[in-house]
């Protein structure tokens, strides 16, 4: 069974490279990086682009934007470590989807499983969205909900469990 790493935190909290950090110290020599953004729009290329750049170039990259779990499931032997990167995106591609709320979940329980039998070291990041204001509005309601049941799910899963605050790292399991 492999570590399950979960870092978590409100937007530019610094969780993508606390995650990257754990990853290079995990044998980040033969790191991959799975992606769930897709690049819709300028502004989502951009942002692919400088967590492209902050990555080692030999590090393998894996956009998998609704199959998270089955992407895990493909990397082979010899790998380091693993980041899954974001989770939220995950949550509101499968959403945009039309997939219901426990399809969602049953995607993250996946996730957890493929990583735990994986052999390797697995770092998930996610966005803490519950900390903030009620949304206005029912869709975003229901982001918001979801999303924190799957990250309440993933954390008790996780062996370790980090939350992100202004690029501070706090240990909370």
């Amino acid at each position: 069974m492999s570590n399950v790493i979960f870092v978590l935190g409100g937007a530019r909290s610094g969780k993508s490279d606390y995650a990257l950090s754990i990853a290079r110290h995990k044998n980040g020599k033969n790191a991959y990086f799975i992606a769930t953004c897709q690049a819709l729009d300028d502004e989502m290329k951009k942002r692919i682009t400088l967590h492209q750049n902050a990555r080692p170039n030999h590090w393998k990259t894996v956009e998998a934007p609704f199959d998270v779990s089955g992407a895990v499931k493909k990397i082979g032997k010899g790998t380091g470590a693993i980041i899954i990167d974001c989770i939220t995106l995950l949550v509101s591609n499968l959403m945009l989807r039309g997939d219901p709320e426990m399809s969602i979940i049953k995607e993250a329980e996946k996730i957890v499983v493929s990583a735990r039998k994986s052999g390797y070291e697995t770092v998930i990041v996610s966005n803490e969205v519950g900390m903030g204001i009620v949304p206005e509005n029912e869709s975003a309601r229901r982001f918001r909900d979801i999303a924190g049941r799957v990250n309440q799910f993933i954390a008790k899963k996780a062996d370790i469990v980090y939350l992100m605050i202004s690029g501070l790292a706090w240990r909370i399991k």
